[in-house]
């Protein structure tokens, strides 16, 4: 069965830093591509940063350039987050997605258009707060 399941998550202070992981069982990341994907209360989900297994090339939503990033361990089935620099605006739901590389989507669509996405995590609770 496949699954994706995000842990790291929290409360964190405003310019603090947060890890989220996402680990992946019943499919390789190696042919997926990944992104992670937040909604905040009252507000559209959106993509904040894709990653291609293909190539590695990166995406991210103009709100987070220069403060978060985007990788995977493909040893470890995982893909991270890093987030720094956190505002409170980056309060949200995180959710970790794949897509996969078969279909050919690169990571720019994969982060603008969720519809494409082909599987989901459960989400995890970030609050940036003082």
């Amino acid at each position: 069965q496949l699954q994706l399941v995000e842990s790291g998550g929290g409360l964190v202070q405003p310019g603090g830093s947060l890890r989220l992981s996402c680990a992946a069982s019943g499919f390789s990341l190696d042919y997926y591509n990944i992104g992670w994907f937040r909604q905040a209360p009252g507000k559209e989900r959106e993509g904040v940063a894709c990653i291609s297994s293909n190539d590695g090339s990166t995406y991210y939503a103009d709100s987070v350039v220069g403060r978060f990033a985007i990788s995977t361990d493909n040893a470890k089935n995982t893909a991270y987050l890093q987030m720094n620099g956190l505002k409170p605006e980056d309060t949200a739901v995180y959710y970790c997605t794949a897509l996969k590389r078969v279909r050919n989507i690169t990571v720019r669509p994969m982060c603008t258009v969720r519809e494409l996405v082909d599987y989901w995590g459960q989400g995890t609770q970030v609050t940036v707060s003082s």
